[in-house]
This record gives structure tokens, sequence and C-alpha cells, in this order.
């Protein structure tokens, strides 16, 4: 079968209809035997993926995706549902796991290396250049007859290539077609002869291969192993896309969905769930053009030699007929129901780490669901609900999970109101279970990562390991092809790249930015340790630059502490102290600058003057950072772009006159002075 595929889930599903087999075989790894009753908890909605990773190491993960069309979800809740057994058969994720990574990496290989495409192969030869589109007229798309037929014939051809091209071309096929010959024994000690395996098209050949379980297990030999936990995530059906970078995935999770559940009519229902939507954006879209549209569709797969409409000929009917043509609400149109921001769900009964549990029920009780499609938040933190939701994302933000990312608010400019982006990822699960090492809640993850982010403030920077504040997980392809070789190959884990390395010492700018953040989270116990580390580094570091970055965050954070009620007396004092170096400092350090220094020392100007805006009670430094600003202005060794922005920022506070700006503009263009100096 095809791992995502809805014209092989019906295939499998009537095949199982018909043989009732006591015992179901998935290629899945082993480690989900455990979970598969899950399956049938009506908590669970696919899309879902069993997530499996190393317990000692939880940023070595991998994902297996099953959606509602998924013919290994359809012959699980086929088995569950009729009291059938269900094992997975494929290499456990403890070896998987275990593994070099390249191991998992590359295509299917003919014996001399040249990678092959078995899809493409078999499209070839019956004369299509596109093999998509010819498993979708072989498969997907064919009407009733023989639900075993598609099957024997792709079980006989994948056994004729791999005559040519060899056994297990891939460097992890025999040692997990090996595996499988082992269970697929064991299965049939217990169970005899009637037991179904659903697997890939390319294992078929290997499964009924005749092999001895001695030499079976000589290929088992000596595999490295980990220690492994397993469960359910939601998946989405953004991630079943192929171009979110998973190697099986298929061009439109949504329309292969829609074929799967439509009842009779497919055509026709896609045309008004795209009339629906396009209505929905305003566009006028009458029934008249719906049933055009579907007219066109029909007319497109008779021309072109198709069984009947597939997404080339609906997409071309719909961009002719609803569209008008233009591919602007078509673009809509695929990505909200071709492709479609589905997530699904798992039941709280599913095994996972204290964190996730801890995180699961903060969503609910702050009424906060992850959604699969973007939408944006705005809080007012005045409002107590609305301040634990702040605090809950800032948290995870500092453990790494970026659910949420703070924007630019769009309804008022006051510091008690925030704006977030927020969209969750089937990803944030690693990242979660990665967090869990910290703390079984997420307030005390987030305290202890930051506790010991600040210690990392030395001037060493061999700091590694929980330390580092690793980048959000980026998800590779499994080891099928992108293309649509995906189609008959094992349905390989997507693993995630956990970025290592060690933690860079954090400059004073860094730790005043820790400092706002622990204020932002609310991680009160945390404070302290870097409020400490900040003062230590400020009493260090000289750079009025690194100083200058370090006063905005400060100021930042004086506020934020007024707004959600946090004691910044001691922040208010390191601020001040910050900002007196700063008037010391500046002035020596603006002579003889070149221009690109010049340039990124006016951005520091300008932050530290709108920092000390903020400043409660500066009127005395802000007094002293008016007379910096005057000797500046007034120096001629100071570049002539910090002048003039120095002038600039007294004149707006008008504490220079107008003659006085006149004055210093006259000297800066007199003859003797170089037009460019003058110019900035």
């Amino acid at each position: 079968m095809r791992h995502h595929g809805p014209g092989s889930a019906r295939g499998v599903r009537a095949v199982l209809d018909a043989e009732r087999p006591a015992a179901v075989l998935i290629e899945g790894p082993a480690e989900a035997d455990a979970l598969a009753e899950l399956a049938g908890d009506p908590g669970m909605r696919p899309p879902v993926a069993l997530l499996a990773h190393a317990v000692d190491d939880p940023g070595r993960a991998a994902f297996w995706p099953m959606a509602e069309f998924s013919p290994e979800w359809v012959a699980i809740r086929w088995a569950l549902d009729r009291g059938a057994a269900v094992r997975f058969v494929d290499l456990p994720a403890a070896h998987t796991l275990a593994a070099d990574p390249t191991w998992e990496d590359g295509e299917e290989a003919a014996g001399d290396g040249v990678p092959i495409d078995p899809v493409a192969e078999l499209a070839g030869a019956a004369g299509y250049e596109d093999a998509e589109r010819w498993w979708e007229d072989v498969v997907e798309l064919r009407g009733d007859g023989d639900p075993a037929a598609p099957f024997l014939a792709l079980a006989e051809a994948m056994g004729a290539l791999r005559e040519v091209y060899g056994h297990g071309g891939h460097p992890r096929d025999p040692v997990r077609e090996a595996y499988m010959r082992l269970r697929l024994r064991e299965a049939r000690k217990e169970f005899g002869d009637s037991v179904a395996v659903v697997c890939g098209a390319w294992h078929v050949p290997a499964l009924a291969l005749r092999t001895t379980v001695a030499a079976d297990r000589a290929l088992l030999k000596g595999l490295p192993k980990v220690r492994t936990e397993a469960t359910w995530v939601p998946w989405t059906h953004r991630r079943l896309a192929r171009r979110s970078g998973y190697g099986a995935g298929i061009d439109a999770p949504g329309w292969y969905r829609h074929l799967f559940t439509a009842p009779d009519r497919p055509v026709e229902r896609w045309m008004t769930e795209v009339a629906g939507l396009l209505r929905a954006e305003d566009h006028p879209v009458s029934s008249a053009h719906v049933i055009e549209a579907v007219r066109l569709a029909e007319s497109l797969a008779a021309l072109r030699g198709r069984p009947r409409p597939g997404l080339d000929e609906t997409t071309d009917a719909v961009r002719a007929v609803l569209c008008d043509g233009s591919d602007v609400p078509l673009a809509l149109v695929r990505d909200r129901l071709v492709v479609g921001d589905v997530l699904g769900e798992v039941p709280d009964g599913a095994p996972a780490v204290p964190l996730q549990r801890d995180l699961s029920r903060r969503q609910r009780s702050l009424r906060l669901k992850p959604e699969a499609e973007e939408r944006e938040l705005a809080l007012d933190l005045r409002k107590e609900t609305d301040g634990d939701r702040s605090r809950l994302l800032h948290r995870l933000r500092l453990l790494g999970v970026p659910w949420g990312e703070p924007v630019a608010g769009r309804t008022g400019t006051g510091t008690f109101r925030e704006t977030w982006r927020l969209r969750w990822e089937p990803e944030l699960h690693v990242r979660v279970a990665e967090a869990g090492v910290w703390g079984t809640t997420v307030e005390a993850a987030a305290t202890a990562r930051v506790t010991a982010r600040a210690l990392t403030t030395g001037d060493s920077a061999g700091a590694t390991g929980p330390a580092a504040f690793p980048r959000p997980a980026t998800a590779t392809g499994p080891a099928a092809s992108t293309g649509p070789a995906a189609s008959p190959r094992p349905a390989a884990p997507v693993r995630p790249i956990v970025p290592g390395g060690p933690a860079a010492p954090l400059t004073l700018a860094d730790v005043a930015v820790l400092v706002e953040d622990c204020l932002l989270a609310g991680l009160t116990r945390a404070l302290p340790v870097v409020m400490r580390a900040l003062a230590d580094r400020a009493a260090l570091d000289g750079d009025v630059v690194h100083l200058a970055r370090a006063l905005p965050a400060l100021a930042r954070a004086l506020r934020y502490g007024d707004v959600r009620g946090t004691d910044a007396a001691a922040l208010g004092e390191v601020a001040a102290g910050i900002a007196e170096r700063i008037c010391v400092g500046l002035p020596p350090a603006c002579a003889g600058l070149g221009a690109d220094a010049a340039a990124s020392l006016r951005e520091r100007i300008d932050e530290v003057h709108q920092a000390l805006g903020l400043l409660p009670d500066a009127t005395g430094i802000r007094e002293r950072w008016a007379g910096v600003l005057h000797r500046i202005a007034a120096h001629d060794r100071v570049p002539g772009l910090l002048r003039g922005r120095a002038a600039r920022l007294l004149l707006d506070e008008e504490r220079i006159p107008d003659d006085g700006a006149a004055l210093l503009m006259s000297r800066a263009l007199s003859p003797g002075t170089p037009p460019s100096d003058a110019a900035a």
C-alpha cells in the first residue's frame, strides 16, 4: 500500500472485511504495541503520530504520522473494532534512534548504488511521465472492483523491480525486513495463517522471501540500542504535506481526506466546499458556478483519459470557473482545503512526560487550545487570566518551546497590552520532552533553566548541555524520497534535528534581556540569581557599547515590573548605575570613529535616549545625559552623524534654541568641513 493514500486505505479496509484476519501486523516501531489500544479511544482524532524518543536524550526522536486516510490507521481501527490483535512489526525505535543518522538517509538504491524510484519505474513502464499521476489513476481514483487486485499487482511489480535492482537496496532495508520476518513468524505461530500484514509495497517481496530464523537474527546481532519511550501526539495536515519536508509526504492532504470521507459524488461535494470557502471570503460564487465547475472537471478528465477527475482537473476547473482565472483566490483554496490546517487530538490517557501533563492542564485552565492554524491573541495584562496566559507563553519560550511569538500590538501602545501569534507544530512535543529534564511543571522547569543559563555568564565558553538554549527543531524527511517514489516505500520516521554545541557566555546585554524575560515570565525565584549575575557583569564590563546595549532591556523591565506588580527596586539601582557609566564613557568613545562604527553607535545613542525616558525618578540622570549630548554636538572630533543626531535630540526636547541649532549647522556646513561629514 501507500502510506498516505485514500485508495490504498479503502482497499485495505475492503480486503480486511473480506478476509477477517485474527491478527493485523502493521509497519511501525515495535514499541507501539502497547499504544495500539489508545487508537480506539473516543478522544483520539487523526491526524496523529507515534512519537518515540530516547529517554536520556529526548532530542533524539522520531515521528510516524498517520492520517484518517492512512492505510495503517484504517487497519488499526478495523482490528480494534473487531477484536483482532494488533502488532507493530518494524524495527524497534530503540535501534532506530541509536543508529548513525546517515543510516536513515537516502533512497532505495540499485546494486551499483544508483538511487531508484520504484513508482517512477512503474509509471515509466506504463507510459507516464508523472509518477504521482500514474499512482492516482491506478490506485487512488479506481472505481469499484476487486479490492485485492491493486495489491496483488503491486506485489508482483515490486518483486520484478527487486529482482532487477537487488533486494534491500537501502542500507537499512535488510535489517528492517529481517525483523519483520521474525515478527511475522511469531504471529503465525500464535494465529496460524489468519494474519494480514499492512506495509509499504517495496517490502512485500522481502516478507515472502524464504530465509532461516538464524539468518535473520544474524542481521540483527550487535545493533546499537538506547532506552526509549513512545506515545501518540497530535499531527497536522500541513505537516503531512510534502512541502513541509516530510519525505513520505503528499501534495494534498486535505484533498485526500475528502476523497476518503466523501460517501458519494466527491467532485460535486468538493466544489461545494470550495464555493463555501470563497463565499466566506466575499468572493461571488453561485450554484451555477458549482455546476459548471463540476462539468468542466469531468470533461477535462475525459479529455485526458483519466478514470475520474483528479486534483489537477478539479483545480483547473476551480481556477477557470470559481476564481475567474485568478490564482489569488486559488491560493486560498490550496492553503485552506487542498492542504488544510486540521490538527489531530490525543486522549489524556496517552503516555506523556510530567511537563507535558502540566502544560496540558495549564492550557485547559487558561482556555488556550493548541491549534495548527496561526492566530493572533491580544492580552490585557491587567486581567488575571490574560496575565497568566502571558506568563505561560513567556515561560515556554524560555524553555525552547516557541508556541507563541510576540508581535507588535494593534490595539494600543501601553505596557499592559501584549499581542501573540500562536501556532502549534507537532515538533513542539519533542521540545517539551527535552525541556522535561528541567522540571515537572512549566514554572519550575523555566526557573531551573534560566538559573542555569545565568550561571554561564563567566568568561568560559565551555558550557554545554541543558544550559544552552537550543533553537527550535526542524523536521527532516524520512528515508523515503521527497518525490512520488515515497508512495510504496517505508514510512520511516520524521527525525528532528536538535542543534548541539557549546553555549556561548552571556554578554551584559544578554543578561539584561534575561532579567526582562524573568519579569515577563513571572519567575520570581530565578530573578535574584539573574540580578546577581547582572550586577557582577555590569561591574566588570567597561565597554560603553555593551552598557548601551544593556540599558534598554533594563528600562523596559522596570516598566514591566510596574504593570505586573513585581518589586524591581534592585533592578532600578543597577540601571541607574549603568546609565551613569554611559554618561561618563560615551563622549570619549565617540571620537575618531569611522562611518560604520559611527552608524552603529548612533543606534545605541537613540536606544539610550529612549531608555532614559522610561527610567522612574531619573531626572538627575536625564539632565546629565543632556550635558553629554551637548558635548557630543559641539566636539569637532566626533563624526558628523553623531554630532547631528545629538543636536536633533536636544532640539526636539527644546534643550537648545533654534538659533543654537542654526549655529551648529553653520559650523557643519562651513567651507573647511569635508562634504560627506557635513552632510552626515
